[in-house]
């Protein structure tokens, strides 16, 4: 039985480069399903693809083969790869530490392979688009019953390259946390859970500190919790602490970018 792929890039909805790597599975595959979860991943953040690839994969199908391309170093030393997660999922992409968060919440993986057996790419293979000649190509073929042991030569686990969440820093009076994600409602995600905050008995009013401003926020369940732009601490969606503004975009307003570091501190 085919696999569905599901396909995660940072290749945007206004080029062609998704709906061409679709096709090249539809050539290859016909009958493999392509769920197509996102292609607004911020663009060459690998990071930031990473954590939507951990935090999306519970609600992926169990079988799935995840294809994800993030990959700025495109063309060079950077391997590409596929997975198989304990899972039983399948992961194909850069081996940049974009797959690993969500291979590692999968189990962790139990066997990888470069993808380094030619016969499978397209040709003549471009430089700068492997997505379309490598990427795609093997997930079509792996999607319709391809053995892993067949798309290269194998690679240690161990091996592989990862890519680390920043820890959020500890001080008497709250936390220091990196802005990780930024969606396009302007909501900011943050490297924080709701232990952390509740550990730093960030519980009630917060003032946050980043770009040289100090802002005032309440911690709170939901958006209508506050008023109307007013800024919010909540958990999202994906049990991740975010800055946010009831009816407005936190980013715009706090000038935050993913990378950026806000500080959390106690009042009182």
């Amino acid at each position: 039985m085919d696999r569905p792929i599901c396909f995660f890039s940072d290749y945007g909805y206004t080029d062609d480069f998704a709906g061409v790597c679709r096709a090249v599975i539809a050539r290859l595959a016909p009958g493999v399903r392509v769920i197509d979860v996102t292609h607004g991943l911020p663009e060459r953040d690998v990071l930031a693809g990473a954590v939507v690839l951990r935090n999306t994969l519970p609600y992926m199908p169990d079988e799935a083969v995840i294809l994800a391309v993030v990959d700025p170093g495109v063309g060079g030393l950077r391997r590409p790869v596929a997975l198989q997660s304990a899972g039983g999922r399948l992961f194909v992409g850069p081996d940049n530490g974009l797959l690993m968060h969500a291979a590692d919440a999968d189990g962790g993986v139990t066997a990888a392979q470069e993808l380094s057996n030619q016969e499978l790419w397209l040709s003549p293979l471009s430089a700068t688009f492997h997505g379309r000649d490598i990427f795609a190509p093997v997930a079509a073929r792996l999607a319709a019953g391809l053995s892993l042991d067949a798309v290269g030569s194998p690679v240690k686990p161990e091996a592989l390259d990862r890519i680390d969440l920043p820890e959020p820093r500890r001080h008497r009076d709250g936390l220091t946390a990196i802005a990780v994600l930024v969606d396009r409602f302007g909501n900011v995600a943050l490297n924080l859970r709701a232990r952390d905050l509740e550990k730093a008995r960030l519980t009630e009013t917060v003032e946050l500190l980043t770009g040289g401003e100090r802002y005032l926020a309440k911690v709170a369940r939901t958006f209508a919790s506050v008023r109307a732009s007013d800024i919010v601490v909540l958990i999202d969606s994906y049990g991740q602490a975010s800055v946010a503004v009831n009816a407005g975009s936190a980013a715009e307003v706090l000038g935050l970018d993913a990378g950026d570091e806000v500080r959390l501190r106690r009042l009182g």
